[in-house]
C-alpha cells in the first residue's frame, strides 16, 4: 500500500528510506513496534557493550589502583566525552550522568532553582509539557512562593513563540520547554525561545527526550541553559540519562545528594564538596549504562541523525496522509511532526484501539502520555499514539492502517 509512497515521501524530506531492523534482535519478523517514543529498542551493538561490560571488564570507577578499574574509569569517563560531543558541551565537565531526563529536571528545581527563586518569581511552561517538565517546578515554587505560567500552543500544536515573547517579563527566571513534544512531535523553535528568555534575564532548560533520538542537537548553537535527556529513547539502556548545564550554572550549584564520590574532604565538623560533575553524582554509578549509552551514540552518528529525522519524516508524512483518509480519524500535531502521529478514532477508546491493534502485532501508546494539561487542552482524555524509529518501514505503516481499518470495522 504504501512501499511506493515511502520514496516520494523521502525525497521531499531529502533522504533515503532506513532498513535497519536486523540491528534489533527484539523485533521479530512481522511485529510491527510503534512505541519508540516510551522506548526505543536496542540494536545488538549496545547489548554487546552492555554485556561486555558486565562480563569481561567489569569494576568499580574512580576508586581503585588496580588496572581494571582504572581501565573502566577511562571507560566511564569517555563515555561522557561522547556524550559531550553528541551535543554540541563545550567541556565533559558540563555533562552529568542521572537516571534520566525526570532526573535532570529534578536536580534543576532543587539544586538551580531552589537557590535562585524567590517569591514572586515566576516560571514559564507550555501546555504540551510532560509531567516530568512540570510537577518538580510545582514543587520548586511552592517552596518558595513562586507562580507558574502556562504557554498557550498555536492552532496545529505548537508552542506558540509569539504567546511566549508577550508573557514573559522580568520577574521571570525560568523558561522550561519540551525540544520536542511527545505526544504532537512538534518541533519548538528552540533558539527563538533562548533568545525570548534571555532578553528579560531568564535561564531556558529543554526537556531533549524525544529530540536527541531524532535530530542532530547543538547546546551552544540553541543557546539554551540546561538540557537534559534519556538513553533510553536514544536506543540505550534504561536508568541513565544526562544533564547538560552551562559550567557557571553548575558551578554555583550546591550538591543534592551526600555520599560517596561526590566529596572533596569529609570530617564530622565540616564536608567540602568536588566540582561539577562529580558533586552531582554521589555514590557508585551506572558504570555499565554509560557505556551502553556510549555505544548507543555511536550507532545513530553512524546512520546519521540527519538521515534519522529524514526518514521518520516520512513515515510520519505516510502515516497521516493515509489516516487522513478516515472519516472517523482525528489527527493531532503538526504536519511535519518529527517521527510521532497522535490520533483518536471517533467512538473508540484510545486503550481499546490499542488493544486491537496489539491483536494484529502492532504496538503502539494509547493513553494520556504522561501529559495531562494537553490532553485538557486539546479537550480529551486520551490519544491513541504512533511513534517511529530506525527500524520502522513502510511495512509498519501498513499494519497501522489496516490495524485501524479493522477497529472501525469492529466498531462500526
Amino acid at each position: 500500500m504504501l512501499a511506493q509512497a515511502l520514496p516520494q515521501s523521502l525525497a521531499r524530506t531529502g533522504g533515503e528510506p532506513l532498513d535497519h531492523v536486523a540491528d534489533f534482535p527484539a523485533i521479530p519478523e512481522g511485529w510491527a513496534y510503534l512505541d519508540t517514543a516510551a522506548t526505543a529498542q536496542k540494536p545488538q551493538v549496545v547489548i554487546d557493550a552492555i554485556t561486555r561490560g558486565y562480563d569481561t571488564s567489569y569494576a568499580t570507577v574512580h576508586r581503585g589502583v588496580y588496572q581494571r578499574s582504572a581501565d573502566m574509569t577511562l571507560a566511564y569517563e569517555a563515555a561522557r566525552r561522547r556524550v559531550a560531543g553528541f551535543i554540541g558541551a563545550g567541556s565533559p565537565d558540563e555533562v552529568v550522568f542521572v537516571r534520566g531526563a525526570t532526573e535532570a529536571i529534578n536536580l534543576v528545581a532543587q539544586c538551580w532553582a531552589a537557590m535562585q527563586l524567590r517569591a514572586g518569581d515566576r516560571i514559564l511552561l507550555s501546555h504540551l509539557e510532560h509531567h516530568s517538565n512540570i510537577v518538580p517546578w510545582q514543587m520548586a515554587a511552592e517552596r518558595v512562593g513562586a507562580a507558574i505560567d502556562v504557554a498557550p500552543l498555536t492552532a496545529d500544536g505548537r508552542i506558540d513563540l509569539d504567546a511566549v515573547e508577550a508573557m514573559l517579563t522580568e520577574r521571570h527566571k525560568l523558561v522550561a520547554l519540551a525540544h520536542v513534544s511527545n505526544v504532537l512531535g512538534s518541533v519548538l523553535d528552540a533558539r527563538r525561545a533562548a533568545d525570548l528568555a534571555h532578553r528579560v534575564g531568564a535561564k531556558l532548560l529543554l526537556d531533549g527526550c524525544q529530540a536527541v533520538p531524532r535530530m542532530p542537537v547543538d547546546v551552544a548553537a540553541l543557546d539554551c541553559d540546561f538540557y537534559v535527556f534519556s538513553a533510553h529513547k536514544l536506543y540505550g539502556p534504561t536508568g541513565i540519562g544526562c544533564l547538560w548545564a552551562r559550567p557557571e550554572l553548575l558551578d554555583a550549584m550546591p550538591p543534592w545528594q551526600g555520599g560517596g564520590a561526590m566529596i572533596d574532604r569529609v570530617s564530622f565538623e565540616r564536608t567540602t564538596y568536588a566540582p561539577p560533575p562529580a558533586r552531582f553524582e554521589a555514590g557508585t554509578p551506572h558504570i555499565v549504562g554509560a557505556l551502553g549509552l556510549a555505544a548507543a551514540i555511536d550507532y545513530v552518528e553512524g546512520i546519521g541523525l540527519e538521515r534519522i529525522h529524514a526518514h521518520e519524516s516520512a513515515l510520519v508524512r505516510a502515516t497521516r496522509d493515509a489516516l487522513g483518509q478516515i472519516n472517523s480519524v482525528r489527527l493531532f500535531g503538526p504536519e511535519d511532526a518529527a517521527g510521532i502521529v497522535s490520533f483518536t478514532i471517533e467512538g473508540v477508546h484510545p486503550h481499546d484501539i490499542g488493544t486491537i491493534l496489539d491483536e494484529s502485532r502492532v504496538a503502539i501508546r494509547a493513553g494520556h502520555h504522561c501529559a495531562q494539561p494537553l490532553m485538557a487542552a486539546l479537550g480529551i482524555d486520551a490519544t491513541a499514539r504512533a511513534s517511529f524509529g530506525v527500524y520502522n518501514g513502510p511495512q509498519d505503516v501498513d499494519a497501522l492502517v489496516a490495524g485501524i481499518d479493522r477497529v472501525t470495522r469492529i466498531f462500526g
